[in-house]
């Protein structure tokens, strides 16, 4: 059971990892903040039967859609972290070891790239974007920081 309540922790402090990166390259670069609404519109409508979108932008707001879809970033970042250790194992955690989280934290940009992205009309992997290589470099550089962010909770709690 002490594995479900590490794996919850390391995805929480990868979750928060990664608002935070999005945080500073807003603040420094510019860049656009996550539109959490637009995820949280994207998952009621999935729920609901409507996976795939046109464009989930042009489709009605949902009340509280943008508190779902933080919560749904939240929800899937702790899932990451249970899963994560689940598949890790117990040895794993008695030595945190950096590669193996990263590239499970790397793997974890598939359900964007190939189900949430199209579904909302953005395409596979950005690619109906303006600028897709730059959002899935953006994309892969901030799965990393969220498994930095897992990584340094399981070197804490060990």
């Amino acid at each position: 059971m002490q594995q479900v309540f590490v794996g919850i922790a390391m995805g929480l402090g990868g979750t928060v990892a990664m608002d935070l990166w999005a945080l500073l390259l807003h603040l420094v670069l510019g860049t656009p903040r996550p539109a959490w609404r637009n995820q949280g519109r994207w998952l009621v409508r999935a729920l609901g039967g409507n996976v795939f979108h046109d464009d989930i932008t042009a489709t009605p707001p949902i009340p509280n859609e943008s508190a779902i879809g933080w919560s749904f970033h939240y929800a899937v970042g702790i899932a990451y972290g249970v899963i994560f250790v689940i598949l890790a194992g117990e040895g794993w955690l008695e030595e945190p070891g950096f590669a193996p989280l990263w590239l499970f934290a790397l793997v974890t940009i598939g359900a964007g790239w190939f189900l949430m992205h199209p579904g909302m009309g953005l395409g596979w992997a950005l690619s109906k974007t303006p600028t897709p290589w730059k959002g899935r470099a953006l994309g892969l550089l901030a799965h990393t920081v969220f498994g930095l962010g897992m990584w340094a909770v399981a070197l804490l709690a060990t």
